[in-house]
């Protein structure tokens, strides 16, 4: 997709996002099914993933782990939110997104209070190939964190909230 493409595609939704606001909030879901086996099946909308325990909780690795997939969130949503930044401000590139992050898994056993539970610290990195200069590459990566939905949720700390009802949904 090229810039005008984009431009294309994207000015209508702007335009009506300006003219009401309301219509820009939109409710994303996931749904999962309890398992066997210390498992919950969630359905992505293209594959139904299976996932467990990672080998670090006691899981033999056969299963998806929700940790890694958190992971993989933020590398589809840096990548896509990459691409569309550079198609907008017409720059070409190309490479990988890689993210990992650190885990002590004291704090989901159970083991040592004082151990927090999930990851203390994420990194997410890009090896890109382009001919843009240093500063035109420095705005690429400035406005993709800045509009990367994955990235600015964990970066924010939104509001959660958890509740149980009866039956199923």
């Amino acid at each position: 997709m090229d810039r005008d493409a984009l431009k294309t595609l994207q000015q209508p939704l702007k335009e009506r996002y300006r003219e009401q606001p309301e219509a820009a909030v939109v409710t994303l879901s996931a749904d999962g099914v309890l398992g066997d086996h210390v498992s919950c099946s969630v359905q992505t909308g293209r594959a139904l993933v299976e996932a467990g325990l990672h080998p670090a909780t006691g899981g033999d690795g056969t299963l998806a782990c929700s940790g890694d997939m958190l992971l993989e969130a933020l590398v589809a949503c840096a990548g896509v939110t990459m691409q569309s930044v550079a198609t907008s401000l017409g720059i070409k590139v190309a490479g990988s997104v890689h993210a990992e992050g650190d885990l002590d898994f004291r704090g989901t056993l159970s083991v040592a209070k004082d151990a927090p539970v999930g990851f203390r610290s994420i990194r997410l990195r890009f090896a890109l190939d382009s001919t843009a200069s240093e500063e035109e590459l420095a705005t690429l990566l400035r406005l993709t964190e800045r509009y990367c939905v994955v990235f600015q949720t964990l970066a924010s700390g939104p509001q959660l909230s958890v509740e149980r009802t009866t039956g199923p949904e």
